[in-house]
C-alpha cells in the first residue's frame, strides 16, 4: 500500500497500525480532530495474567466542550504513568526481549509530555526505529472530513472492531500467557516487540501478505 496515509493519533497502538505505516510511503497523523473517547487516542491493552488489560492515559477535558485532540493536555493529577510501568512490568517480565526494550518504553512513558499528542509521538517514532520501519511520519495541515481522501485510517483502528483481513491479517506469535489464552490479536506493539524483538518487522511483513 504505497503511498500516503492518514491515521489517528494512537498510544502504543496495535500491530496493525504499524503493519500500514510499514507499507506506505508517508504517514500523517491527525491533529485537528476532535478528542474521541474509548479509542486507542490515549490507550492500549496489553496482555496480563488475568487476561487483556487496557491501560488508559488520563486527559483533562471540558465537561459540555469539544476538545481538539492537539490541544488535549494529560491529566497529571492521576499517578497513571506507575500503574502503567506496573502493568508492563507484571505481563512481560518474563518476554524474551523484555530486558532489549522496557527502558525505552519506560522512558516514553515518564517523559515530560504536558499533551497527549506530544506523548504519543515519541511512543510512534520510538516503536518504528526500534522495528526499523523507515517511513516519513508527519501532521496533517488541516481535518479532512471521513471518506474523502484514500488511505484514511483514522477511524477503523478501533477497540470496537477487527481491522479488515484484506488490509491486516495478524500474524500469530508466543505470547507470555499462550498457554492460558491462546493467540490474543489486536494487543498493543508492546506486545509483539517484548515477546519476538527484532523479529517484530518480519512479523508485520507477513502480516500484510
Amino acid at each position: 500500500m504505497a503511498g500516503t496515509i492518514l491515521l489517528s493519533t494512537a498510544y502504543f497502538p496495535p500491530a496493525c497500525y504499524f503493519s500500514l505505516a510499514a507499507g506506505s510511503d508517508e504517514v500523517r497523523i491527525e491533529k485537528w480532530e476532535n478528542y474521541h473517547k474509548q479509542t486507542f487516542r490515549n490507550r492500549c491493552t496489553i496482555l496480563g495474567a488475568n487476561g487483556p488489560l487496557d491501560i488508559t492515559v488520563p486527559v483533562l477535558r471540558g465537561s459540555f466542550h469539544k476538545t481538539p485532540i492537539r490541544d488535549l493536555k494529560i491529566d497529571e493529577s492521576r499517578r497513571w504513568r506507575d500503574l502503567h510501568l506496573r502493568g508492563i512490568l507484571s505481563a512481560y517480565a518474563t518476554a524474551p526481549y523484555f530486558e532489549f526494550y522496557f527502558e525505552t518504553i519506560k522512558d516514553v512513558i515518564t517523559g515530560k509530555h504536558s499533551y497527549l499528542l506530544d506523548l504519543n509521538m515519541e511512543a510512534l517514532e520510538k516503536m518504528l526505529d526500534i522495528i526499523g520501519i523507515d517511513v516519513r511520519v508527519n501532521l496533517t495541515e488541516e481535518f479532512t472530513g471521513e471518506g474523502i481522501v484514500e488511505g484514511d485510517f483514522r477511524y477503523l483502528i478501533t477497540p470496537k472492531k477487527r481491522v479488515r483481513r484484506d488490509l491486516h491479517n495478524e500474524a500469530c506469535y508466543q505470547q507470555v500467557f499462550s498457554d492460558r489464552y491462546g493467540f490474543v490479536p489486536g494487543l498493543s506493539i508492546i506486545d509483539m516487540l517484548l515477546n519476538n524483538g527484532p523479529g517484530t518487522g518480519a512479523l508485520l511483513q507477513r502480516s500484510q501478505d
